[in-house]
């Protein structure tokens, strides 16, 4: 998701019985990405662990809701500051940032993720409608001219694991082939 789309998530767009995240236009603007469709609005398949973490993270929320008493905002948004307001993109990218120096990482904005999703998902043999869709990309040439380079690796490794199936005789290194 991007950075906006992350900062206006409700908790409403959560349907976390069929694991799936309903990604509405983006409420907060976010200049850093021009690709999304006009129409963004699409749903995310999330794995079981994600849903784990979410109502972990629900449940952390709710009691920081008790703590703040009527001090609290009610946003409806999942990813909020201890007080219930919303977060701002601009400090997801701070944090993020903080976070990756923190852990002493190679330099990487928050961006970057959603190339190395893409890229994940097109080398793990996802179909690249299905994660343009993910993305939220307004067209599949869009998605697969960002990844050409993926998909040119991805085409080398399978031209290697042809090769490596097909069963080939050993020649003997003192005949020649005509004879």
């Amino acid at each position: 998701m991007r950075r906006s789309e992350l900062a206006g998530l409700a908790w409403v767009d959560l349907d976390m019985d069929r694991r799936r995240v309903h990604v509405r236009q983006a409420q907060v603007d976010d200049t850093l990405d021009s690709t999304k469709s006009e129409d963004s609005d699409r749903q995310i398949p999330i794995d079981p662990g994600t849903v784990d973490v979410l109502r972990t993270w629900r449940k952390a929320q709710l009691a920081e809701r008790m703590t703040w008493g009527p001090a609290w905002t009610d946003s409806g948004r999942v990813f909020t500051r201890e007080d219930g307001t919303p977060l701002r993109p601009e400090w997801i990218s701070v944090r993020f940032r903080t976070l990756t120096e923190r852990a002493e990482l190679p330099p990487v904005r928050f961006h970057d993720l959603r190339h190395g999703a893409a890229s994940m998902l097109l080398a793990a043999g996802q179909p690249p409608k299905v994660i343009s869709e993910i993305l939220g990309h307004a067209t599949v040439s869009f998605t697969m001219d960002v990844y050409t380079e993926v998909a040119e690796e991805l085409a080398d490794a399978a031209a290697a694991a042809i090769a490596a199936y097909i069963p080939r005789r050993k020649r003997d290194a003192g005949k020649s082939d005509h004879g």
